[in-house]
This record gives structure tokens, C-alpha cells and sequence, in this order.
């Protein structure tokens, strides 16, 4: 029952946010320079006053700031984000469409992130002040301290265009017909380059997020007990050391998976992966603003989501943690 609570008050919480987050964007993104009306026209030829008018007219970009605002928030609570002044479709028609594409890449980059992040840094925690230790962290440091981009690049160049072993751009091959599994070990080369490039920054801080959690946690005073107590040191690391260090892991894990979905922009430009980063980037520059406000929205209710998780991933991973509104 207090779980229910719990989880009811989130939810509750957590419909706030997103509104909150749905008026400030729609504020701020109004208040920028420039007029997807202007901009329609142009690409149409047209600089005629008139046909601009029309132009906002038909998307309502006439009527009073506040008459907008709550027409669009009102939409939202439907899940309807509009049309897209561009493409001339719903929203949510092309955001479903490339959603998926952003999710195999975030969620991909982010296991390898977390799993190489957590055997490196209690690697580099059981060798403290050895080689191993000295080798990780100027790794870790250096994936931490190289351009996402220039990563990216020098991915391309060397795995591409000298070896010549995986593609360097999209999602998969066009114009080649395959079965569903060759299809799906396409959509798997393809995924390597930008994978990697997106997940070395996380797989740095990681790495030395949990070395520093390991190292605090070995210092404590219940786990000199325990091996005081003459228990194995595979367990002493299972059900005391790991198991207490992994909190903070949890924590940081749950706030940068909900941040890649929506921060992916840099890297599915460089690889020219079909994501809603490019769509994104791709409606800045157009001045799309329903399809730009309808992927902040869903990039927030993913950080929302996941922070959510995290509080409940917290009561499985240390009992003595309670669920409480």
C-alpha cells in the first residue's frame, strides 16, 4: 500500500514537471528570434506580406501568446503536439518514426557505458596504486577529455575509410534487399561506430564514479568487521562492498540515461543516424516550433521516467531503503 502511495505522489509529481517543463519551453522558445512563417515563405519563394499572414494564420501563430499556450498544453494532455510546419504532418507521427532509432543508439551506448564503467573502475579499486589503477584512470581521462565530436571523426577515418571493417554513416544499407536477420546484423554494424563514440564519455565518468564508491566503501568499518569475522573476500565484495557502492551508481545512471535520449544530437549528426537528435537540430535551424517543443517534452518525461525507476531500483538494491511519498 505504501508502495502505491508512492508511486501515486510521483506520478502526481511528475505530471507537474512536465508541465512545467512544456510552459517553459513554449515561453522560451517563443521569445526566440526568428518566424517559422518568414521562413516558410522564403522556401516557398515568397517574400509577400500577405502570403505570410496566411501563413500564420493557418498555424494559429496570429492568435495572443496565452491563446496558443493553452491550446498547446491542452493538446499535450491529448497527446497531440500539432503539425509540423515543415513536413506538413502530425508530430507525433515523426517522432514515432525516428524515436526508436534514438533508443537502440542511447540505450546501447548506455549499457556498454555502465558495464565497462563498472568493471573498470572496481578494477582499477581493488589495484589501487598499481598499474592497473594508474592505467584505467588515465583512460578514464582521457575519454572523459576528448570532443565528442573529434571522437567521432576519428572514429570514421580510422574504422571506415582506412580499415575499411564497419559503415561510417546511417542506419542501415540502402537498396539491399535481406532477410530479417541480415537485417538486423546490418542495423548491428551500423551501430558500433556511433555506439562507442557516445558511450566512451559516460564510460569514463563511470569508471570514475566507481572507483571512488569502492575505495569509500573498502574504508568503512563493516566491512573491516566482516573480514575481521573471517568471511571469503568474493563475498565481503558481493554482499557488502559492491552492493553499498553501487547507490550512487544507480543515481548518476538514472539521471544521464533520460539526458541521452534527448542529448544525442552531436553524435547522430557526425554518423548521420535517423534520430530525433537530428530531428531536433534539423527544427532549430527551421524554426519548426511544435516539432522542437514536442521532443523536449519527451526527452524530460524520459528523464522523469527514469528517475522514477531509480528510486525503485534503490529499494531492491538496499533493502534498509524505503518507498515513502
Amino acid at each position: 500500500m505504501a508502495q502505491l502511495r508512492y508511486l501515486f505522489g510521483r506520478l502526481v509529481k511528475a505530471i507537474m514537471v512536465l508541465l512545467a517543463v512544456t510552459v517553459l519551453s513554449f515561453g522560451l522558445i517563443r521569445a526566440a528570434p526568428g518566424d517559422p512563417a518568414t521562413v516558410l515563405a522564403g522556401e516557398q519563394g515568397s517574400v509577400d506580406p500577405e502570403f505570410i499572414e496566411q501563413v500564420r494564420a493557418r498555424y494559429g501563430l496570429d492568435r495572443p501568446i496565452q491563446e496558443q499556450l493553452f491550446k498547446y498544453v491542452a493538446g499535450v494532455a491529448r497527446l497531440d503536439f500539432g503539425d509540423s510546419y515543415q513536413h506538413n504532418r502530425p508530430v507525433i507521427e515523426l517522432i514515432g518514426e525516428r524515436l526508436p532509432a534514438t533508443l537502440i543508439l542511447t540505450m546501447t551506448a548506455f549499457l556498454l557505458a555502465l558495464a565497462g564503467g563498472l568493471i573498470m573502475g572496481v578494477t582499477a579499486a581493488k589495484h589501487v596504486g598499481k598499474w592497473p589503477d594508474g592505467v584505467i584512470t588515465i583512460a578514464a581521462l582521457l575519454f572523459f577529455a576528448l570532443p565528442l565530436f573529434w571522437v567521432g571523426l576519428m572514429a570514421i577515418l580510422l574504422f571506415s575509410v582506412q580499415l575499411g571493417w564497419l559503415p561510417a554513416f546511417g542506419m542501415n544499407t540502402i537498396g539491399v534487399e535481406m532477410s530479417p536477420i541480415g537485417r538486423t546484423l546490418d542495423v548491428a554494424q551500423h551501430l558500433v561506430l556511433p555506439a562507442a563514440t557516445l558511450g566512451l564519455l559516460y564510460l569514463a565518468t563511470y569508471t570514475r564514479m566507481t572507483r571512488a564508491s569502492v575505495l569509500e566503501v573498502m574504508d568503512l568499518d563493516f566491512v573491516r568487521t566482516a573480514r575481521a569475522k573471517g568471511l571469503e573476500e568474493k563475498r565481503i565484495w558481493r554482499r557488502h562492498i559492491l552492493k553499498n557502492a553501487l547507490l550512487p551508481i544507480i543515481t548518476l545512471a538514472s539521471l544521464q540515461a533520460g539526458h541521452l535520449v534527448g542529448g544525442a544530437v552531436l553524435t547522430e549528426t557526425v554518423f548521420a543516424w535517423p534520430g530525433i537528435g537530428r530531428l531536433a537540430f534539423d527544427a532549430l535551424l527551421q524554426r519548426d516550433y511544435n516539432l522542437l517543443l514536442a521532443i523536449f517534452i519527451i526527452a524530460s518525461a524520459f528523464v522523469v521516467f527514469f528517475n522514477l525507476v531509480a528510486d525503485l531500483v534503490y529499494s531492491l538494491a538496499d533493502p534498509r531503503i524505503e518507498v515513502a511519498a
